[in-house]
């Protein structure tokens, strides 16, 4: 059962891989039923291309982006039935969608067709090979920032410390050419590992600032609902509730960091000390706990879980 005082957390890109979620879609109606609606909002058999892949097309970030959205939305919907509602949710770059979702801020179909579009857009901003991202170990966030702009000024080329997830761990982001360069100096720096991700966009930089332009033009169309459940926001690190300033900082959060490690420390700060990852794997768990040790974690995709929401 729900802890008295939890919040729901969802992850973004990284998380999918080819099969997630068999374990459950089988015997789960409210599993199958999502799926089905999405796939008759995006015009495509969603659910086969997860099952079957191939992965290089799940990892197309326009596929990728509707395939977690709907393997968030669908485990929460399951794990809804039986629970109450929880104090606060949040969610990881894409992420953040699926907590809009989750809390009615906006529709379902609406939420697929933003977030496929958005995958586009950020394909069409920078296109494949341009740009790159990597994961940096063991460096403190100041100095991550200090190293990418003299950097980004020595190179001329654009990059920068974009995903704040965890004490030691920063992801940076930008045009290939400067990624790679910043290696070396964030080495001499003091980082202990800088790891090249294997993603087809640079997510979260200043080259996102195009697609942001075309997906404010879209947001601008969808109803947007007042917050039934608190949710942090990445770019302010804060819980938001008007609808406008919602809609402007999904605009920003295309360009701006994710400022995850504030937003766990906030949620830490309200008392709440149980968090569910709302999606598949258990990528925010791993992060959590380097964030707040004094806080739990469960994934709703463990067996344990889905056995218990399923009796």
């Amino acid at each position: 059962m729900m802890s008295d005082k939890c919040a729901v957390v969802f992850p973004g890109q990284g998380s999918q891989k080819v099969g997630m979620l068999a374990d459950v879609t089988a015997s789960s109606d409210i599993i199958a039923s999502t799926f089905d609606e999405a796939s008759e909002v995006l015009g495509f058999d969603l659910w086969r291309m997860i099952a079957e892949g191939p992965a290089d097309r799940l990892n197309q970030t326009e596929n990728t982006q509707p395939a977690l959205l709907a393997s968030s939305v669908a485990l929460w919907r399951l794990w809804a039935i039986r629970e109450g509602e929880p104090l606060m949710l949040a969610g990881h770059s894409l992420g953040e969608y699926s907590a809009l979702v989750c809390a009615d801020v906006i529709s379902f179909a609406d939420g697929l067709r933003l977030v496929r579009q958005r995958g586009c857009y950020m394909q069409e901003a920078v296109p494949a090979g341009v740009g790159g991202m990597a994961a940096v170990l063991g460096l403190a966030d100041d100095e991550v920032v200090r190293v990418c702009s003299e950097v980004a000024e020595q190179c001329g080329e654009v990059v920068e410390a974009v995903n704040f997830n965890a004490p030691g761990q920063v992801v940076i982001a930008g045009s290939k050419v400067a990624v790679d360069h910043s290696v070396a100096f964030l080495m001499a720096a003091g980082a202990k590992k800088v790891m090249p991700l294997p993603v087809s966009v640079p997510s979260h930089c200043f080259l996102m600032k195009p697609a942001a332009e075309k997906l404010a033009v879209d947001l601008t169309a969808i109803v947007f609902s007042s917050p039934k459940i608190p949710v942090v926001q990445n770019v302010s690190a804060q819980v938001v509730s008007d609808v406008d300033q919602i809609r402007d900082n999904l605009v920003q959060q295309l360009y701006s960091p994710v400022r995850w490690a504030e937003s766990i420390r906030l949620i830490a700060e309200a008392g709440i000390s149980h968090l569910y990852e709302c999606g598949p794997g258990n990528v925010l768990a791993g992060l959590g706990k380097r964030i707040e040790r004094s806080q739990t974690y469960c994934s709703l995709e463990s067996a344990v879980v889905y056995a218990e929401l399923s009796s």
